[in-house]
């Protein structure tokens, strides 16, 4: 049983690409250039709202978006607002700026209607999915989600009025890996959403639209590029729930290790929250236990660094991902090392509870502590589990002393 357990740091390591990712997008990284990924924006129209502009409107064509004084222009914005518009029985799809090729986006239009009309985007929920689009890679990964505009005054019943976002590139099993990363980036176009006419096109909208993937995507391989081989200790700091503070960085810097740091952590998954809560606290009173990251040199100098075998291994396969600047692989290799983190801690709690009723499952715990590589982490996060259980407590104090003693020797 110990060596099926401990032997399967290999297996939990490797990432089968052919099966997670696309042919052709491997074969991009392994040459180290960047996908090609696009945006559009579509403006969304409920039935209702569609009929109340038509009657404020009357015979003025252009009450919609006055974006000029000038007849000419007025005319231009309606022919193109006609030509981009995609209208059902119940709502219309308009669109307001894309990055695709113009004979692509017509079709992405055409998918997103088809979508809206089967109910299968709810407001403020991304969805994901394979589109065959008139593209260079003609299959890619879609993003898309629907912001619903806040009800105004003017408009109580302003049902179905919103904005539909998408972003495209590489593959939809890529896309997933950052679901949530990717909703909280669509979220911060609220406010630039809110602009009369949406004035703020240019300034605001399209610079933010641009940045989706560099923004979304790309941070975990940008602390990689920081740190390096140092990684190994941001990885211990988030499965221990020590705090790490950057200094002499930029904004950007600090929400990227930030952002790593949460997306390593355990906090959240593990079945007992309130372990991680206790943890979290406690190194948080500790100032001394910070790791400290000082950007002012190049590579960046760090302090108070814990590591352990564990984490050590791992950093070996982002470095070796990081390599091919696939922020994809990169994202599946975090989370089989949370996942064999999760299945030791979970080995762990089962070897303890044994070991109260028989001395050879504590010596198959000890085993276990010494081979994993993760001793240190698994105990502290079982000390704090079983802190009410005064025997359990009394097993980890045993083994405590006896990863002591291991590292002393």
């Amino acid at each position: 049983m110990f060596t099926s357990q401990t032997s399967s740091f290999q297996d939990s390591i490797d990432v089968e690409e052919k099966d997670d990712f696309d042919s052709e997008e491997i074969a991009a990284y392994g040459q180290k250039t960047q996908l090609n990924c696009y945006y559009a924006i579509y403006l969304y129209e409920g039935t209702s709202i569609m009929r109340a502009l038509i009657h404020e409107a009357g015979d003025d064509e252009s009450a919609y978006c006055r974006r000029s004084e000038t007849t000419e222009e007025n005319v231009a914005w309606n022919q193109r607002r006609a030509d981009s518009t995609t209208s059902q029985e119940d709502f219309s799809l308009t669109l307001i700026d894309s990055s695709l090729p113009m004979e692509a986006e017509p079709e992405l239009r055409t998918y997103i209607s088809r979508r809206l009309s089967k109910g299968a985007l709810l407001g403020g929920m991304g969805n994901i999915a394979t589109v065959e689009l008139s593209l260079p890679e003609q299959a890619v990964g879609c993003y898309c989600c629907l912001l619903e505009q806040e009800r105004s005054p003017e408009q109580p019943d302003a049902d179905g009025n919103g904005h539909v976002i998408c972003f495209l590139g590489g593959s939809e099993k890529g896309l997933n890996l950052y679901r949530l990363e990717l909703d909280k980036y669509v979220q911060g176009l609220q406010s630039s959403l809110q602009t009369p006419e949406l004035q703020n096109l240019e300034t605001e909208l399209r610079p933010y639209l641009s940045r989706w993937y560099d923004e979304s995507v790309m941070h975990i391989y940008r602390v990689l590029q920081l740190v390096q081989s140092n990684i190994s200790f941001l990885l211990h700091a988030a499965l221990s729930h020590n705090h790490v503070e950057v200094t002499n960085a930029d904004d950007r810097t600090k929400a990227d290790v930030s952002r790593f740091i949460k997306a390593a952590s355990l906090q959240g998954l593990s079945q007992q929250d309130s372990t991680a809560a206790s943890l979290c606290k406690a190194m948080s009173e500790d100032a001394h236990s910070h790791l400290t990251v000082d950007c002012a040199d190049t590579p960046p100098t760090l302090t108070n660094t814990v590591g352990n075998r564990f984490c050590e291994d791992w950093s070996q396969a982002f470095l070796k991902a990081a390599e091919r600047a696939n922020p994809f692989l990169l994202r599946q290799i975090l989370e089989n090392f949370k996942l064999k983190a999760i299945q030791d801690m979970n080995s762990l709690k089962r070897f303890v509870r044994q070991a109260e009723m028989s001395h050879y499952a504590l010596f198959r715990c000890c085993q276990f502590l010494q081979g994993c590589g993760n001793g240190d982490v698994l105990l502290q996060n079982a000390r704090a589990e079983h802190s009410d259980l005064p025997e359990a407590c009394r097993i980890i104090a045993v083994l405590e002393e006896f990863l002591r003693e291991q590292s002393q020797a």
